[in-house]
């Protein structure tokens, strides 16, 4: 007789794992299916707290889900609201936040997995907007360092404003 070692849970997590394998591996997907679900993806993260020996204190460190890490150094495609970080009104390094900016997680309304450090191609300039826009870029995931954001886009081009 074989006992069931898994709980509800566990295999909930395995089989949303699987699904979304198998979403953004499919040929025939939808672009459109895959922009919608990357902030969802991105934001399966949880947090280990550890003792950081630079800081003297005990920080909360991302776990990014492997599902999520899956996307690291991929290319994608991302929706959001800038967030500027000049006083200019373009530039070509920004953050793009899930929300808008009275619910960034620079305001304390969201985890910092809502946000993503974007640098765009050939250092072009973009110019704010409150509306919400999509980019593509390469996708990179920093789990360790905490002076930096946990997602950052390089080579990023603006595809719909």
């Amino acid at each position: 007789m074989l006992l069931f070692k898994y709980t509800f849970e566990s295999m909930m997590r395995l089989f949303l794992s699987l699904f979304l394998i198998i979403s953004f591996s499919l040929s025939g997907i939808s672009q459109e299916f895959q922009t919608d679900n990357t902030w969802r993806t991105l934001s399966m993260v949880t947090y280990k707290t550890e003792f950081n020996e630079d800081w003297g204190m005990d920080i909360e460190v991302p776990q990014v889900n492997p599902v999520a890490m899956a996307l690291n150094g991929k290319e994608i495609e991302v929706e959001g609201f800038i967030i500027p970080l000049t006083g200019k009104i373009a530039q070509s390094h920004l953050m793009l936040s899930a929300f808008p900016k009275s619910m960034c997680f620079f305001c304390g309304a969201a985890g910092p997995e809502s946000a993503m450090e974007v640098f765009m191609k050939d250092q072009k300039e973009v110019a704010f907007t409150p509306e919400k826009v999509k980019f593509r870029g390469i996708l990179h995931i920093n789990p360790r360092d905490m002076n930096k954001l946990l997602y950052s886009m390089e080579n990023a081009v603006m595809i719909k404003e």
